[in-house]
């Protein structure tokens, strides 16, 4: 027996401890072996140069030599603190989500109140109906009952049990037969006999009672034996709805056709494991007029596999395409589809605006844009945001424009600078609430708007001196916030500028570089001055939308656009391979239904409000009575002139007045300089620029004649050492002069 070494009585010579002193015991004892050198031995294949683990975390210091084990045996320790956050991170609401959005617990409550009551006044239409049926099938009932009450009461039903003794010639089994039924029938005739005497005394007390009172006891027998007499393949009563001929969403409907959609991930794994390759994280629910699932596709899976194949997903769930909607979150893993399968194709949807019937709104609460699938308003926010939207021709481009700019016009607070570059008079009936309107393709239409986006501008500059210069108390943020908007003595009001067809502003040969370089900069420093801007084109390219507008516009909309790159234009880079894809909508049936991004959390499908020319003439209408009421109109709604940004001038021709023909080359810095002195309300802000700046200035003014710069060798005018700076040919003037007349003559 081994003894404790905390024992009183321990012996350490004597402790059962064996001693590597001794000699080696015979066979028929335990062998002691030296566990380094065992330990050595195992290990003496392990390269010289091969590191030894010297620590193991898990399970403590790791002798010299010991194999360090990678995967430890048993389930992986976790602390609690990153257990509960990792459970928590699943926990399902309190609330039903429907429940959490006010405006969609009011749908919720009208539908059913809406439904209900249409149940009920069907059904009271047609109780004389139901009435007749009843009394009609009475003298069915009637026979049913006393048949009925025949056969209980002499134990008919045991008539063939005893046939078929006799028959089979079984006396005893016949006998026990007969006394059972003699003793049954026996009972049941004066349980029978108590409920005729008893119908008898109720029929002669309701001889003695009112007339009324005996139409109601007939009426209640009359029903008693309708319902009796009912034929089983008519029902009494019609139903108020007819149920719902849409299939109800299963497991094994979804897992049936994302099987044969023929991506070979999801293939593969069903071909391994059919029970677990495809995973439901949450039970398939109602969520709105559909059915939502919640998959975990197989491990190399991407929602994106799936998007591009929604087509044949749509003939696999035998729905039509505009019922099938599915979207990752991404916010979980890339392989999370959220499959949303509605009741009625989105595409025979037609949603109404909210503004149509508003007698006023506040920008500040953001515009109610649309709808996605599911049947949920989505509103954009529009302050501290700028909005694109793109598409091809004909998708509902400009629907989506009009309800932005009905919500903006409703505000009688926000100045409304529209510009429709299309010449079609699409936004109309707004201009005359507007400060700034132009409708047209000429070049002096696109010219104004150039004017605009340089005005505006100046807008931002004075705005940002303006908002700084406000007390801490009024301002905390430094943003433009709705008291700060309703002091309009301050100036710092919401500003919003829409420019539709953009791309015949951007891609302008005269005009397009600086109102490019204008817009950008309105984008990146206007948002949190109340200035928006909200662009709409048609044909979203690199020529047509500088990327530097792209790039910074925070709210996105794209209609259907035909590929790849044209949607990452308009929703951001990589949307496309993310799973953002308006390629997916069907031209001209999804007129109006693009994704958007930015607004919400998640890119959303949203169909956008309809608003027809009669509905935003009415609009128009509401807005000017409004402002003219609170004394808002002014600029353009007024009648005023138009204000330039700047005075016309023509460049071309006013270098070639202060450049002679005897000189061929001059810098560009010389030549800012003369033009300074020739006009300088004009050029006098150039000549103040320094170095690089004022030759830059010319070269970029130039770009949209096609008038190139060069290396020139020369002299400062004041005399000094030569040297080679930027600077053009007079040539290279007078061509593109010539070439810029003839253009404007054909």
């Amino acid at each position: 027996m081994t003894q404790r070494p905390d024992d009183p009585n321990h012996d350490p010579e004597n402790d059962g401890t064996p001693d590597r002193s001794d000699p080696a015991p015979d066979d028929k004892g335990a062998e002691i072996v030296d566990l380094d050198a065992a330990r050595s031995g195992r290990n003496a294949d392990r390269s010289p140069s091969e590191p030894k683990p010297t620590t193991d975390d898990a399970d403590g210091p790791v002798l010299e030599g010991e194999v360090l084990r990678v995967d430890r045996p048993g389930p992986a320790r976790m602390d609690w603190r990153a257990s509960l956050e990792r459970k928590a991170t699943s926990r399902q609401p309190l609330i039903p989500l429907w429940l959490r959005s006010r405006a969609e617990a009011i749908e919720t409550v009208r539908w059913a109140s809406l439904h209900y009551a249409h149940v009920a006044g069907y059904q009271v239409l047609r109780a004389p109906l139901y009435a007749g049926r009843l009394t009609v099938r009475a003298p069915r009932g009637f026979v049913r009952l006393v048949n009925g009450m025949v056969r209980w009461t002499f134990d008919f039903e045991g008539e063939p049990v005893r046939v078929a003794a006799v028959q089979k010639s079984d006396y005893d089994g016949y006998l026990k037969l007969s006394r059972q039924r003699d003793s049954r029938v026996r009972l049941r005739v004066w349980i029978t006999g108590t409920i005729l005497v008893t119908l008898l005394v109720l029929a002669i007390v309701v001889t003695n009672q009112p007339t009324a009172a005996q139409w109601g006891v007939l009426a209640v027998a009359m029903a008693a034996l309708g319902i009796l007499g009912k034929p089983a393949d008519r029902p009494l009563i019609n139903r108020a709805v007819m149920a719902s001929e849409v299939e109800k969403l299963s497991s094994d409907i979804v897992v049936r056709a994302l099987s044969v959609l023929g991506i070979a991930g999801i293939t593969q794994a069903l071909s391994k494991n059919p029970k677990d390759a495809i995973r439901f994280v949450a039970p398939i629910t109602r969520d709105g007029p559909g059915w939502r699932a919640d998959i975990d596709l197989p491990y190399g899976v991407t929602v994106a596999d799936v998007l591009d194949r929604r087509k044949q997903l749509s003939g696999a769930l035998r729905r039509p395409l505009g019922c099938i909607w599915p979207e990752g979150d991404s916010s979980i893993h890339e392989g999370r589809l959220i499959l949303w399968v509605g009741d009625k194709d989105l595409s025979t949807t037609v949603v109404r605006s909210p503004l149509k019937q508003a007698r006023s709104h506040d920008v500040f609460k953001g515009i109610p844009f649309g709808n996605d699938p599911r049947g949920r308003l989505v509103t954009v926010p529009l302050i501290q945001h700028n909005v694109l939207i793109g598409s091809q021709p004909g998708q509902g481009k400009t629907s989506s424009i009009r309800e932005l700019a009905a919500g903006i016009v409703l505000d009688p607070t926000v100045e409304a600078w529209f510009h429709e570059l299309k010449g079609t008079g699409d936004l109309d009936p707004y201009d005359k609430v507007c400060h700034r309107y132009v409708s047209g393709i000429e070049d002096e239409a696109i010219a104004y708007a150039a004017d605009s986006l340089t005005l505006l501008r100046k807008v931002v500059m004075r705005r940002s001196a303006a908002l700084k210069a406000l007390p801490a108390d009024l301002c905390p943020d430094k943003r433009v916030t709705r008291v700060i908007a309703d002091k309009r003595s301050l100036g710092l009001h919401p500003l919003v500028c829409i420019i539709d067809e953009c791309q015949n502003l951007f891609a302008h040969a005269e005009y397009g570089d600086k109102a490019g370089d204008d817009a950008e900069f309105i984008i990146k420093l206007g948002r949190a001055l109340g200035v928006v801007l909200i662009l709409a084109t048609q044909r979203p390219d690199r020529d047509s939308l500088p990327t530097g507008i792209s790039a910074n516009v925070s709210i996105r909309f794209c209609l259907r656009v035909a590929g790849q790159l044209e949607n990452d234009m308009i929703l951001g880079t990589s949307a496309y391979k993310n799973g953002i894809r308006a390629t997916v909508f069907v031209p001209e049936k999804d007129a109006g239904t693009g994704y958007l991004v930015g607004a919400t959390p998640m890119p959303k499908v949203v169909k956008a409000a309809y608003l027809n020319t009669p509905e935003t003439q009415l609009i128009a209408d509401r807005a000017f009575a409004l402002r003219k009421a609170v004394g808002t109109l002014t600029g353009y709604a007024l009648g005023e002139t138009a204000e330039q940004a700047t005075p016309n001038f023509d460049l071309l021709a006013d270098i070639l007045a202060v450049v002679p023909l005897s000189e061929a080359k001059v810098w560009n810095e010389v030549i800012v300089d003369r033009l300074a002195e020739l006009r300088p309300e004009i050029y006098g802000a150039w000549a103040a620029l320094e170095g690089g700046a004022k030759t830059a200035q010319l070269t970029t003014a130039l770009k949209p004649y096609g008038a190139r710069t060069m290396q020139v060798w020369g002299t400062p005018e004041g005399g000094g050492k030569g040297a080679n700076r930027i600077g053009i040919a007079r040539e290279d003037i007078t061509n593109a002069l010539t070439e810029r007349d003839k253009g404007k003559a054909s």
